[in-house]
C-alpha cells in the first residue's frame, strides 16, 4: 500500500503538469524541448553526469558517456525540431480526412544501468515533444545520477516558466522493484528501456508499452570488405563505453579466403587473439558464465569490464596495449556456445565460414539463440549479398560497413532515426520494430468528413488475370 500510495501521489502531480503543457502551442514546445536540449550541452553539466554515472554504477567510460551525451541530444534534437507535434498534422481533402495528434498523458520511463547519464534526457525530450509528462524509474545502481540530471532539468523548466513536474524521478531512497511495478502500472503509457525481465514486467504491467529485446548483434566480412577499415570500425564499436552498448559486434564471421588477414587486422588495433581449444578461452568463458551449462547468465561484474578486469576474473595475463579479445569458436553456434551470445565487454567472437550461406546460417543461429529482431551487420561491396541478408535476417535494422554501436540508433554518418530504445518488434517479443522516437509517444484523432462517393467498376478494381480465376459453387 505504501508504493501504491507513494506512486499515485507522483502521478497526480505529474498528471497536473502535463495538462497544462498539452495546452502549450507548438511554438512553446519547440522552444522548450530546444532550450532544454541546449542546456544538456553543457560541459559542466555533461561531465558532472559522466563522472556520477561510472562512480556509482562502476561501468563504462566517463569520457564516451560525456560526449554521448552531446551527441544524441544534439542529433534528437535537429531530427526532431521542425516536426509537427501539435493540432493538425495531416489532411487530405481529397478523402475529407484531418488527422490531430493528442499527448498519451503520463509516460513511465525506464532507465538502464547502461545508459543511465543519457536515456533521462533522451526520453524527456521525446515526452514533452509530443506533450507528455514522464516519471523515470531509475536502476539501483543509478538512481543517485538519475536525481541529479532530472533535478538539472527541472531547473531548466523552471526558468522556462514551464511545471517542473513535467519531470519526476522516483526518490533514490524509494527505488525499489515494487515501486517500479506500481509506476508501470499507474502510468497511461511504459516506455521501458533496459534488461528482458524488466521489459516483461512493462509487458505485463497491464499498462500499453514499448519495451525492447535482447542485442546479441552479429556481422559479417567477406572477401571484398576493406579489412584494415572494418577493423577499426569493430574496434571503435566495441570500446565505446567500455562495450556497455547492446549494439556492439558480439559475433564476427568471417569468410575464410580472408579469415587470417583479419585476424592480423584487428591484431593491429589492439586485438588479443584467444584461440580455439586454449586454457585461456576456457577460462574466459568459466569467468563470464559460472554456472553454465545450468544456465546462461553473465557474471555481474561483466557488463562494461575492460580486458584486464576479464582476464583478472579469468586468472591469465594480458600483454600491454591490448584493447579487446577475438575468440575463435570453431564448434557451433547457440546455447551450448555461450560464447556466441550477448557478452557486454570488449569480446567478439571469431567465426570461421566457407560460404556466404554459411554465414547466413550462423548467422540465424545466433539470433536465435540470442538477439532476435535487434540487428545485424555486414562489411562488403556485394550489393546482392546486402539484399539476400537483408531479406533473410529477422532484425530490425542491418548495417552495412558501420560500426554497429555507433550507427545503430542513429549517427551523423547514417540516416537511422536517433533513438535509445531499439524496437526488436515482434521476433524479439516487442510492439515495434523502429527505432523509437517521440512519435511513438502520441496518439492521433482522425476527423472525416462526407465526400463525393466515387465507387470504382469491378474491373478497376480485379485486373482481368484475376477475374479469369472465378471457381463455380
Amino acid at each position: 500500500m505504501e508504493a501504491e500510495k507513494y506512486v499515485s501521489d507522483l502521478i497526480a502531480k505529474s498528471s497536473k503538469a502535463q495538462k497544462i503543457i498539452a495546452n502549450y502551442s507548438q511554438e512553446e514546445i519547440d522552444e522548450l524541448t530546444g532550450v532544454i536540449a541546449w542546456n544538456a550541452l553543457d560541459e559542466d553539466f555533461r561531465e558532472k553526469a559522466a563522472n556520477m554515472m561510472v562512480e556509482e554504477s562502476g561501468i563504462g567510460s566517463i569520457n564516451d558517456k560525456f560526449n554521448k551525451i552531446q551527441v544524441k541530444t544534439k542529433g534528437l534534437y535537429n531530427q526532431m525540431r521542425d516536426e509537427k507535434s501539435v493540432g493538425i498534422v495531416e489532411e487530405n481533402p481529397e478523402k475529407g480526412l484531418v488527422k490531430y495528434i493528442k499527448p498519451m498523458g503520463v509516460i513511465a520511463a525506464l532507465v538502464p544501468i547502461t545508459q543511465g547519464e543519457g536515456i533521462p534526457i533522451f526520453k524527456t525530450l521525446m515526452a514533452l515533444k509530443g506533450g507528455n509528462s514522464v516519471i523515470f524509474s531509475p536502476a539501483p545502481k543509478g538512481k543517485e545520477t538519475s536525481k541529479f540530471i532530472i533535478n538539472y532539468l527541472r531547473k531548466v523548466l523552471k526558468a522556462c516558466g514551464a511545471p517542473e513536474d513535467l519531470i519526476i524521478s522516483i526518490d533514490p531512497e524509494k527505488v525499489s522493484m515494487e515501486v517500479s511495478g506500481e509506476l508501470m502500472k499507474q502510468a497511461d503509457f511504459v516506455l521501458a528501456t533496459g534488461g528482458t525481465p524488466m521489459v516483461r514486467v512493462a509487458y505485463s504491467s497491464g499498462t500499453p508499452a514499448i519495451g525492447v529485446g535482447t542485442g546479441n548483434t552479429p556481422t559479417y566480412i567477406d572477401k571484398t570488405a576493406d579489412l584494415k577499415e572494418t577493423a577499426d570500425k569493430i574496434k571503435k564499436s566495441k570500446m565505446f563505453d567500455h562495450s556497455t552498448s547492446c549494439s556492439s559486434e558480439n559475433n564476427v564471421l568471417v569468410d575464410a579466403s580472408v579469415y587470417d588477414n583479419m585476424i592480423e587486422a584487428f591484431k593491429e588495433q589492439g586485438a588479443m587473439l584467444i584461440k580455439e581449444g586454449s586454457e585461456e578461452k576456457e577460462k574466459l568463458q568459466k569467468a563470464i558464465w559460472p554456472n553454465f551449462p545450468k544456465e546462461n547468465t553473465l557474471h555481474p561484474d561483466v557488463p562494461g569490464s575492460s580486458v584486464e578486469d576479464l582476464a583478472k576474473m579469468a586468472g591469465f595475463d594480458v600483454p600491454e596495449g591490448i584493447n579487446f579479445f577475438i575468440v575463435e569458436e570453431t564448434r557451433g553456434v547457440g546455447a551450448e556456445y555461450p560464447l556466441t551470445g550477448e557478452k557486454l565487454s570488449p569480446i567478439s567472437t571469431l567465426i570461421k565460414v566457407e560460404s556466404f550461406d554459411e554465414a547466413l546460417d550462423k548467422m540465424e543461429g545466433i539470433l536465435h539463440y540470442q538477439g532476435l529482431g535487434h540487428s545485424c551487420g555486414i562489411h562488403t561491396t556485394n550489393d546482392a549479398q546486402i539484399d539476400e541478408m537483408a531479406q533473410r535476417m529477422k532484425v530490425g535494422r542491418m548495417l552495412v560497413n558501420q560500426p554497429q554501436s555507433l550507427g545503430n540508433s542513429g549517427a551523423w554518418f547514417n540516416g537511422m532515426p536517433v533513438t535509445m530504445t531499439l524496437g526488436c518488434g515482434t521476433w524479439g517479443h516487442n510492439s515495434t520494430s523502429d527505432n523509437v522516437t517521440w512519435k511513438n509517444l502520441v496518439n492521433y484523432t482522425t476527423v472525416s468528413r462526407v465526400i463525393d462517393p466515387v465507387e470504382p467498376s469491378d474491373e478497376e478494381v480485379f485486373p482481368e488475370n484475376i477475374r479469369n480465376k472465378k471457381i463455380n459453387v
